[in-house]
């Protein structure tokens, strides 16, 4: 029942049809553009929180996007994915992106930085030392690991 406008875009909030994982008919979840966006076939994938997906984009199998993630484009969330999203953080109020990432495991995207918890950290260092905007960046860091896990793969 509920919309709201997004850039020109109307967004639904969804809402459980019927009751799955920790899901219970009738809770209210995120806000998606078109049915499509949230692919129920298999798997339990979830849009909750202020989280929106609209697009192309398309969430499916056991992924789950929340807090105030966007998902846009042709963008695919799926499998097991997990997608943090914080904001805002540091000097530049910036939005912290946290997902799984095949190849390093859990990537850590801001500005123009992307990489692993190790470089992040580094760089939070460098830039901020153990000053409030770093003690911010921290703690966002320490909820995601708890939240999103690890997607790599071992070699």
């Amino acid at each position: 029942g509920e919309t709201k406008v997004v850039f020109g875009v109307v967004l639904r909030q969804i809402r459980a049809l019927v009751s799955f994982g920790t899901i219970v008919s009738g809770e209210v979840g995120g806000w998606i553009e078109d049915e499509k966006n949230l692919a129920q076939v298999s798997g339990n994938a979830r849009v909750f929180g202020n989280a929106q997906v609209s697009g192309n984009a398309r969430v499916s199998g056991n992924a789950r996007v929340s807090g105030d993630a966007w998902v846009s484009g042709d963008a695919w969330v799926s499998g097991n994915a997990d997608l943090f999203f914080a904001a805002p953080l540091g000097s530049r109020r910036a939005c912290l992106t946290i997902h799984s990432d095949i190849e390093i495991g859990i990537r850590f995207t801001t500005g123009c930085f992307s990489g692993t918890e190790h470089q992040f950290k580094k760089a939070i260092q460098k830039t901020h030392g153990d000053n409030d905007f770093a003690r911010q960046y921290l703690a966002a860091i320490n909820l995601a690991l708890v939240v999103v896990k690890s997607a790599k793969v071992a070699s």
